[in-house]
């Protein structure tokens, strides 16, 4: 039987967590439904006593700015014993520690992590799914480790109905850091002013059917009984302690902005204009390949590009975008805050997001890449000392009709200049894109043939696809030598037949 909620300082609810604790934390990048108080607090707490210590933290999208916020607080040597995340990239201390070995750090795929915690609020034992089979999570390859301190007990390959799968086993929680807008005197959380919901309430019951303390961050309090029903997403009967924190901003950027909340729908005129560049160039080339009434996913990077295109163009209405995060319809946010949209038609939660691109509800994604190898397959998690992690990516790549990658031919340095038409290479970047091999299997060609997937690899300057014998050249953009600009520049052999030239239009 539970107590009254209790209402405690950010510090007193940090106080909380003991030596030794699994601690999960709701929230995504850009400060979106981020406990950031709560981060900041166990972090000052740490500083100053030297406790908690050997913490095993879990969260499902990447937490932070990228300037020493969200997961970045706890990043202390002694603090951390292990972290199991769906994405590392937007806390880069936290992501170094990982890389140097000083703690047991793992990477799962995003839609994975969200329904583990609903698995876990139910008493089953874990996650079965055909998510990350091939890639770097599959036991096979690395087993989602980022270091070599970290044991390979996380995931499992099974095989259940003649089929192969991998089996993620949930664990217990003592303790979580989650978030909304709004709770009442008996706990009740609403999200009114946020972009997302995400997975608080499995958060939240998963962390109280295993007998932890659920901890909630809010920004402002409210008379019990006076919250709609209907916008109570985590109900009081699974949290226990409450922080008030008026200063609470909804994402990095905004205090509030109605138009991510869906308070209001926000005139197109008031969005950014999108410069014409290699990006632009990118995103413009991207859309020629959705169809009207596609179910459409945008991927964070250069693909989040694709709905300002769209929008420029008068084509946002033939179709429908999709965030992993939940949002549905929009226009998603760009930058540092990925994970809101503009003008949302429904927000869903993240686990429930998953569900449908699990199943197959997606047309065509959009994803970025950072490396493109031999035989088609894609890596954005790792490269050099750098550990970005999956996110959805692993998620949306493996179970869309269509995969379209994005990106920059190379990168580091490139300058090109667009116009009248055309596009010329002024310089070149430092860092190829196009590799022999890739540094990590994040997706799989041979998986994703083998499905009989259609995949697209959409450059500035060129369009490949995927054959069951590697790469093809479709397109090369007007203005661009194909031997010097394109086929010299990849470090193995892509197949060349019937290259069209990709339309003017696109460069004007």
């Amino acid at each position: 039987m539970r107590g009254r909620v209790r209402f405690l300082t950010a510090e007193a609810a940090a106080d909380l967590v003991q030596d030794g604790q699994t601690l999960a934390i709701g929230g995504s990048g850009g400060g979106l439904l981020e406990p950031d108080a709560l981060l900041a607090a166990l972090g000052r707490r740490f500083r100053a006593t030297g406790s908690p210590r050997g913490l095993d933290l879990v969260h499902t999208t990447g937490i932070g700015d990228r300037q020493g916020g969200g997961m970045d607080h706890l990043a202390q040597r002694g603090l951390v014993r292990s972290v199991v995340a769906g994405n590392w990239g937007m806390a880069p201390a936290m992501s170094a520690m990982a890389v140097a070995g000083e703690f047991e750090a793992y990477n799962f795929p995003q839609g994975v992590m969200s329904q583990l915690f609903r698995e876990i609020a139910a008493g089953r034992p874990g996650v079965v799914t055909h998510v990350g089979l091939g890639t770097f999570c599959d036991p096979r390859v690395e087993a989602g480790r980022l270091n070599d301190v970290s044991p390979q007990t996380r995931v499992e390959v099974v095989e259940l109905a003649g089929r192969e799968w991998l089996f993620y086993p949930g664990f217990d929680l003592d303790v979580c850091f989650i978030r909304g807008t709004t709770a009442d005197e008996r706990g009740n959380l609403s999200f009114e002013q946020e972009g997302a919901r995400l997975e608080m309430l499995a958060i939240a019951q998963a962390t109280r059917n295993r007998g932890g303390l659920v901890i909630a961050q809010v920004k402002q309090v409210a008379k019990a009984g006076t919250l709609d029903p209907r916008l109570v997403a985590v109900p009081g009967i699974c949290v226990d302690v409450v922080v008030h924190h008026p200063a609470q901003k909804q994402v990095v950027t905004h205090v509030y902005n109605p138009a991510f909340s869906g308070e209001l729908r926000a005139a197109a005129s008031t969005l950014p204009p999108f410069p014409l560049d290699a990006r632009k160039v990118v995103a413009r080339r991207a859309l020629s390949e959705i169809e009207a009434g596609d179910v459409v996913n945008l991927g964070v990077g250069i693909a989040d590009g694709i709905a300002s295109v769209a929008a420029e163009d008068g084509r946002l209405d033939e179709f429908t975008t999709t965030i992993e995060q939940g949002a549905v319809g929009g226009i998603p946010a760009r930058g540092v805050i990925f994970g809101v949209a503009t003008n949302p038609e429904a927000i869903l939660d993240q686990p429930a997001q998953f569900d449908f691109y699990d199943g197959g509800g997606l047309d065509i994604a959009f994803l970025g890449f950072a490396q493109v190898d031999a035989v088609g397959n894609v890596n954005v998690s790792k490269f050099g000392s750098r550990v970005v992690g999956t996110g959805g990516f692993v998620d949306i790549s493996q179970n869309a009709g269509t995969v379209v990658f994005c990106g920059t031919f190379t990168a580091g340095g490139l300058d090109v200049r667009v116009g009248g038409g055309e596009l010329r290479v002024v310089t070149e970047g430092e860092h190829p894109k196009f590799v022999p091999a890739v540094a990590q299997v994040t997706f799989s060609a041979r998986e994703s043939v083998a499905r009989g997937q259609r995949v697209r690899y959409v450059t500035e300057r060129a369009v490949f696809d995927l054959t069951a014998r590697g790469l093809r050249l479709l397109e090369v953009a007007p203005g661009v030598d194909v031997r010097r600009d394109v086929l010299d520049r990849i470090p193995f052999d892509v197949l060349v037949e019937d290259v069209r030239t990709m339309e003017p239009e696109y460069f004007q």
